[in-house]
């Protein structure tokens, strides 16, 4: 079944007409990498101490759901949609906003990442299974005063690195084998999945800052200064993403979200594990 479930979420990101930048033809994603974590996994409950009390478990935000009876198990389904090449290297070229590409990639993109959610939903609630994209509900809730700074009640790249996607890097990315420049999702259902194995038992093993103890190469991308030796500063990474800039940036894309994208791309973890040197 999870072989079905994995082919049924490529089909639709490579055959979907919205998955297509509204000029020319050029996918906003490419393959997405699918991965499945056990609604049981502890490391869901950890997550409490790590981000804060107010995340939740995949049973809580199940049992978020009007008139829900309370999950005994099931399965996080996890998606990384890979961006483009094409919108990359457009990316690389920027200093201090994003390519229009991007922006639209952010936009609209994220708005596909929407509509996948609702059919893998969809998909499994054909086959008789409860299922919901956290992200989506009602349920689902920003934080902006969290003690480790802005978080929310599900965490779409926590989900992925708990169902072996990748691990996490100094500018607070996941980096994934297809690198760190794409959007993820996730889907919570009872239908019980084997779970993907973590391939690294360091939740930063991927990046090359921590891993060699070098890079850092995304702190000198940023144009918010809201990276450091010592990590991401959350809430000067968000000031700038709701400034003068992006917002003449939005108007002239006529989008809505922009995002920034600078510290994902032209870094050695752009579309791929870095190598290193050791």
């Amino acid at each position: 079944m999870e072989k079905a479930v994995r082919d049924k979420i490529v089909r639709f990101v490579l055959e979907s007409p919205e998955n297509r930048h509204r000029e020319g033809k050029e996918r906003y994603f490419d393959e997405p990498l699918v991965g499945y974590a056990s609604a049981e996994d502890p490391l869901f409950a950890e997550y409490k101490r790590i981000i804060g009390p107010f995340h939740r478990t995949p049973k809580e935000c199940m049992a978020t759901e009007p008139d829900a009876p309370a999950m005994d198990k099931g399965t996080v389904i996890c998606w990384i949609l890979p961006i483009t090449r094409a919108t990359r290297e457009s990316n690389r070229r920027e200093r201090v906003w994003p390519s229009r590409e991007w922006a639209y990639t952010r936009n609209y993109g994220e708005k596909f990442n929407n509509l996948l959610r609702m059919q893998v939903v969809a998909i499994l609630s054909e086959r008789g299974h409860r299922a919901i994209a956290p992200q989506l509900s009602p349920g689902w809730k920003r934080i902006d005063d969290a003690p480790k700074g802005i978080a929310s009640t599900w965490s779409e790249r926590h989900a992925a690195y708990a169902a072996g996607l990748g691990t996490f890097s100094l500018n607070d990315g996941l980096i994934t084998r297809r690198g760190i420049a794409h959007r993820c999702g996730s889907v919570i259902t009872d239908l019980v999945l084997p779970p993907t194995k973590r391939s690294d038992s360091d939740p930063r093993g991927n990046c090359l800052f921590y891993r060699e103890e070098g890079c850092g190469i995304c702190i000198d991308r940023c144009p918010a200064g809201a990276l450091s030796k010592e990590g991401h500063d959350k809430a000067k990474c968000r000031e700038y993403l709701h400034g003068d800039i992006p917002r003449k940036v939005g108007k002239r894309f006529n989008v809505s979200e922009i995002g920034c994208g600078l510290c994902q791309t032209k870094v050695p973890c752009e579309g791929r594990i870095p190598r290193g040197t050791k």
